[in-house]
């Protein structure tokens, strides 16, 4: 929609600390918890974590990694073409944009 992607994600363990200096990304979950933890920014360090039906908006720029300590399934919006493990970055979590699984 208008440039914006919305990716069904399911994600267990940890995933890599990143930012994306451009833009904000959206969390929803969908199924199971999500605990989002955070490096800098406005706010400073810190954590959060999200159940089925609520969601969450990283800031731009902001250092964040996303885990799970079961899977959990959730729904992500970020504007087409954003790396998933943020700018510059790229690890064995990193995934061609566009894949279809």
């Amino acid at each position: 929609m208008n440039d914006y992607q919305f990716k069904v994600v399911k994600l267990e363990g940890e995933f890599v600390w990143h930012e994306h200096r451009d833009t904000d990304e959206t969390f929803i979950v969908l199924d199971g918890e999500l605990h989002i933890d955070f490096r800098g920014g406005a706010s400073g360090d810190g954590s959060i974590v999200l159940r089925a039906g609520q969601m969450a908006v990283v800031p731009k720029g902001v250092e964040h990694k996303p885990r799970a300590h079961a899977e959990v399934r959730l729904l992500l919006i970020e504007p087409r073409g954003v790396v998933n493990t943020g700018d510059g970055a790229t690890s064995e979590r990193t995934v061609v944009n566009d894949q279809w699984i």
